[in-house]
């Protein structure tokens, strides 16, 4: 077949053109390879080879909705195409020709998101609905709207083997997975968010890939590296022998989402675990490539970073990948076992201080460079200069609420009070909050680790979940059938919400809403101005944060999640008013429509008196709510 220069989307895969299918792989190990029709191996046609390891060709009177597979060398074994856009019958089966432009958008005004005034809602398709489908979650986007909530970040989408999952071990990273629906209901979800001013986030994975169903080997060994090692499998080859076409791969489909599903930016996990020496890091080139698909829109880049490197989400131009956010897993740290005492493990380097808190949402990254003594190291880099909207916050997320040993939601790790007050916290502090989903009603379902496998796998996967939280050591003496078993079905069917718990928590519910409210409409707490935000600790257990306001006046926001403090002593200048005026009270999570006790007067002119697991908001009088 004569090989056609053709104006393509992708680098590689199969994409519609007139007249047929333009078919192009990268198959450096292979010297001759034939696309195979779903129908009959009769069905084939031979792709001309380029050169450097590439094949192509034009396939005429083939549309969208063909099904095919890749023959190499001859050989009786057929594969999936490595840069499939659906695979309709799972990861082993055959690949399906995917025009996107057969898709209808309608949000051509859509801009996309600012860096301020976001919060983040992390959500799994699987189980947010009881269908588990896009178009289910589409249903409950207005709810979050109204809510107060800004972004969607979806849980990795690409396609793995199995049933159900989390969606980190994904094999076929352009294939959004059929587990939910076709790739056209996903292009549906994006489009009625941003038909409601509701931005969407792919949570995407570039650190490793799935141990089942990855073909990528088949095709060139140059895929991965003995160079770099993780945790989760083979090193991906960013910067060995034979490299930039896996570096093309892979930053093609951080634009692939941009370009093709309109989403409005990524999630990019563990990066840590990215291992690139060349001198341009794949960080960099995916920021760019980003911006590039997304033209005029405004996107947003998150990054998971265990060692937290401030360059990724440092400007370009100053030297920094160009990522827009990171997690703050300090805070997130820190305010857990401020809440449940329990510190443990990964905790075990935090005290849960009213210090600690201050410092995370003043500072950002608490670790900054010292010694970690969990992980026997320096961990972390200067973070002083970050704007606070570019960090991350939260109390729960889909790892740490299955990392608690029986997957339970905060809000049953500590008493309702404490809960109430550091939700305040989150919320009104300059960060970028983040909540996980059913975490705004007090979901009673938890969110346990589930991936479907092969039995073999399955067992060494539950083996290896065991051990893990076993590292904790109140969990130290529990045998395997004391956890709930990944690869069971019951276990994914046990993570699905129930919505109905809306109702039942409705306080929880107002909680959330009221706070997200304030957040947005008063102007101290939507500048996001980290550096207008001071604390004082006033007891062991109590702080109190002032946001100077300037011509919008000031706001002291006190969080106390000891006893009642009575009497203390006023000698810390930021419990003092503004010149010529007076504090007066806000607002209060002990509030009866929050299932609160109500609020006693504070007499904040002769005797304070802040109640116990309890935030209380006070304005200087006269200044706009």
């Amino acid at each position: 077949m004569p090989s056609v220069q053709i104006a393509r989307r992708l680098p590689v895969g199969a994409e519609c053109q007139a007249g047929g299918v333009h078919f192009r792989l990268w198959a450096p190990k292979r010297r001759k390879v034939e696309v195979v029709g779903r129908e009959s191996k009769a069905h084939c046609w031979t792709l001309t080879p380029e050169g450097d390891g590439y094949f192509s060709g034009l396939i005429p009177d083939l549309r969208a909705g063909f099904r095919y597979r890749f023959r190499l060398d001859d050989e009786d074994q057929l594969y999936p195409d490595p840069v499939s856009r659906f695979q309709p019958e799972g990861v082993h089966g055959p690949s399906e020709v995917v025009d996107p432009g057969g898709f209808t958008w309608t949000d051509a005004d859509w801009d996309g998101p600012e860096l301020l005034g976001q919060v983040v809602y992390e959500m799994h398709i699987g189980t947010f609905t009881p269908e588990g489908t896009y178009r289910a979650a589409a249903e409950h986007l207005a709810y979050l709207k109204d809510l107060g909530i800004t972004t969607v970040e979806i849980m990795p989408v690409a396609d793995f083997d199995g049933e159900f999952g989390w969606g980190y071990d994904g094999v076929d990273l352009y294939a959004p997975t059929r587990l939910y629906g076709r790739p056209d209901d996903l292009r549906e979800f994006v489009n009625r968010a941003h038909s409601l001013g509701l931005a969407v986030i792919l949570d995407v994975v570039y650190n490793h890939l799935g141990p089942s169903g990855c073909y990528l080997r088949i095709f060139a060994d140059e895929y991965f590296t003995d160079r770099h090692k993780n945790e989760w499998g083979e090193g991906i080859n960013y910067d060995d022998h034979g490299s930039g076409p896996v570096r093309e791969f892979f930053v093609s489909n951080a634009g692939y989402w941009i370009d093709e599903f309109h989403f409005d930016g990524l999630r990019l996990d563990a990066t840590h675990a990215i291992v690139d020496d060349s001198a341009e890091h794949v960080l960099l080139a995916i920021s760019q490539e980003v911006r590039r698909a997304a033209g005029a829109r405004r996107t947003w880049i998150v990054s998971e970073n265990e060692t937290q490197e401030t360059g990724q989400i440092t400007p370009i131009e100053d030297g920094g990948y160009g990522l827009d956010a990171a997690w703050n897993d300090d805070f997130h740290h820190a305010a857990r076992v401020a809440m449940t005492g329990q510190n443990e493990y990964y905790y075990a380097d935090y005290r849960g201080t009213p210090q600690e808190l201050i410092s995370a949402l003043r500072w950002g990254y608490l670790f900054q460079g010292q010694w970690h003594v969990t992980q026997q190291k320096l961990r972390g880099t200067p973070a002083y200069h970050v704007p606070a909207a570019r960090f991350v916050t939260f109390l729960e997320n889909h790892d740490q609420t299955a990392n608690s040993g029986q997957a339970l939601r905060v809000h049953q790790l500590t008493s309702p009070g404490r809960y109430r007050a550091m939700t305040a916290l989150l919320l009104l502090a300059p960060g970028t909050p983040m909540l996980f989903q059913g975490q705004e009603f007090a979901s009673t379902r938890p969110f346990y680790y589930f991936a479907d496998h092969e039995p073999e796998l399955a067992r060494l996967v539950c083996e290896g979940r065991v051990e893990f939280l076993k590292k904790f050591r109140s969990l130290a003496d529990r045998q395997l059938c004391d956890f709930a078993n990944p690869a069971d079905r019951q276990t994914f069917l046990a993570c699905k919400l129930d919505l109905a718990d809306r109702e039942r928590h409705s306080g929880a519910l107002a909680l959330h809403r009221d706070l997200l409210a304030m957040r947005r409409e008063d102007p101290v707490f939507a500048a996001q101005r980290g550096d207008r935000v001071q604390g004082a600790v006033l007891a062991a257990e109590c702080l109190v944060l002032r946001f100077f306001g300037a011509e919008h006046g000031d706001r002291l926001l006190f969080v106390n999640l000891g006893a009642g403090q009575r009497g203390y002593s006023a000698a810390e200048p930021l419990l003092a008013p503004p010149g010529g005026s007076k504090w007066e009270l806000r607002w209060s999570s002990q509030d009866p429509r929050y299932g609160g006790p109500g609020t006693p007067p504070l007499d904040t002119r002769e005797d304070w008196y802040l109640p116990a697991h309890a935030a209380v908001l006070l304005a200087s009088k006269g200044t706009s709510p």
